[in-house]
């Protein structure tokens, strides 16, 4: 019986995630003026320990001889190559991205982001995805800002927004 040596290799991944994930969750330390009891740790250490959990499930199935299935391919050619220009294009956009939040903000980052995951993911409708883009940032922004309470960088939109 022949076992790929793959599968056990990713239960050592899931199972060095889960032991990096439990150690950082050691050093959460707990805010002093929250009135929460509990604090932020349980919920690492609760998927920490899920994760080794998973990992030692899944070495037992493939040790029995589980193995994954091979995708079908539905409507994808599995004989084709990568599309390397959109992915190009999508590594382009989230480091535009990256580069460009806090300068320019959120709202101008994030359009840009929309907009050109968009183009590089097969949009070509030159007015209606600039208009979703635009209005995608502003949901996020001001979801994020009246919803969570957590301020996105207005960049040079400061004032206005």
């Amino acid at each position: 019986m022949t076992r790929d040596r793959a599968q056990y290799g990713f239960c050592v991944f899931l199972a060095a995630v889960g032991v990096l994930v439990l150690v950082d969750a050691t050093t959460i330390g707990h805010a002093s003026s929250s009135n929460d009891p509990i604090g932020p740790r349980p919920v690492p250490i609760l998927i920490g320990a899920l994760l080794l959990v998973v990992a030692v499930l899944y070495a037992i199935d493939v040790a029995r001889g589980g193995v994954g299935t091979e995708e079908d391919g539905e409507d994808v050619d599995l004989k084709s190559g990568i599309d390397w220009r959109t992915v190009l294009l999508l590594i382009a956009a989230f480091g535009l991205n990256a580069v460009l939040i806090e300068p320019l903000g959120w709202v101008i980052s994030g359009s840009l982001l929309f907009w050109g995951s968009a183009y590089a993911l097969g949009s070509r409708n030159h007015l209606l995805t600039p208009v979703i883009a635009v209005s995608l940032a502003l949901i996020t922004f001001y979801g994020f800002a009246i919803g969570l309470g957590v301020n996105l960088p207005a960049g040079i939109l400061q004032g206005i927004l």
